[in-house]
């Protein structure tokens, strides 16, 4: 009879002990979307570095970048659904989740963990004197102005078109660069007028004063940014742009599964170590349970989508 238990328990994916082994029994992949040395990267690592000491199993980091983040959500997506294969990815899976060739992590994927986010900050050469974005844009740009993203389509260009165009007699000129880094150069050496860019991958430029951060797009401004206005206190209170980094596995993995997998990243991601290294770069901790988070990615998902539809913008 006992057997026979053990046998049902197993057929239904449960992480009781099948065979006297309990998940984790052998090592657990992250599969992160994008290079090593990234943010991503970076965060994947101080995690699984945590999940391996707690769970006493290896928790492997690999980087399968390509495509935006499209190669390495396909591969989990299609990976056993048993909980030993992670996906580490960005915003960028909610936007691409609205074109035909995207992964939802909705449907072919499932939420488990949230671990951190920054909002998309607007940011101009460090001699700009400008109070404020509107300010800059309206006044000082006369409303004529170029803006630079990191590509098309990523969560802060759709930012920049939305507020942008949102604001009458405004003329903005997209410019776009092959990453964040090429962005910053481009707002300090002053060949765009604007960058819509993410304040880690600024922080260096921001510390030397060679770019002013004028807006957050945040409901509420930013600890290492007090000063900054919100877009919410310039005009746009129900509109938030945040690049965040989170987890996600198959579609099908055993719900307790998904559970014990939400409570280890959060307890990593609560370790005063783990939690500076995200502040010092620019990111807060952002711990939910599985199914707040779960709710989260489907707001944001239709967030996304409205936001491309309003601005006409096809992620690629």
């Amino acid at each position: 009879m006992i057997l026979r238990l053990l046998v049902v328990a197993c057929m239904l994916g449960t992480a009781v002990p099948c065979w006297g082994q309990a998940f984790p029994n052998r090592p657990i992949r992250l599969i992160v979307a994008f290079a090593p040395g990234g943010i991503a990267d970076t965060i994947g690592r101080s995690v699984a570095q945590k999940m391996s000491e707690k769970l006493g199993q290896p928790v492997v980091v690999e980087n399968r970048a390509g495509a935006g983040g499209l190669v390495a959500a396909k591969y989990v997506a299609t990976a056993p659904p048993d909980g030993y294969t992670l996906l580490v990815t960005t915003t960028a899976l909610a936007i691409t989740a609205n074109a035909p060739e995207g992964v939802n992590p909705v449907t072919e994927l499932v939420p488990v963990a949230m671990a951190a986010s920054t909002p998309t900050i607007f940011a101009v050469h460090g001699s700009v004197r400008s109070k404020d974005l509107m300010d800059f844009v309206r006044n000082e740009k006369a409303g004529r102005f170029t803006f630079a993203t990191a590509g098309v389509g990523s969560a802060e260009h759709l930012a920049a078109e939305y507020v942008f165009h949102s604001v009458p007699g405004l003329e903005p000129i997209h410019i776009p660069y092959q990453g964040g880094a090429p962005v910053n150069t481009a707002i300090v050496s002053q060949q765009v007028d604007l960058g819509s860019t993410t304040f880690p991958t600024a922080i260096a430029f921001i510390g030397q004063k060679t770019i002013r951060v004028l807006a957050v797009a945040s409901q509420k401004r930013m600890s290492l940014l007090p000063d900054v206005p919100t877009l919410a206190e310039s005009g746009f209170p129900s509109f938030e742009s945040a690049s965040w980094i989170a987890f996600f596995a198959p579609a099908r993995v055993p719900e307790n599964v998904v559970r014990l997998l939400n409570d280890e990243v959060n307890a990593a991601l609560k370790q005063t170590d783990v939690r500076d290294r995200l502040t010092t770069i620019g990111f807060e901790t952002r711990t939910m349970s599985q199914t707040e988070f779960s709710e989260y990615i489907k707001a944001d998902v239709a967030k996304w989508g409205n936001l491309i539809k309003t601005t006409g913008i096809t992620p690629r």
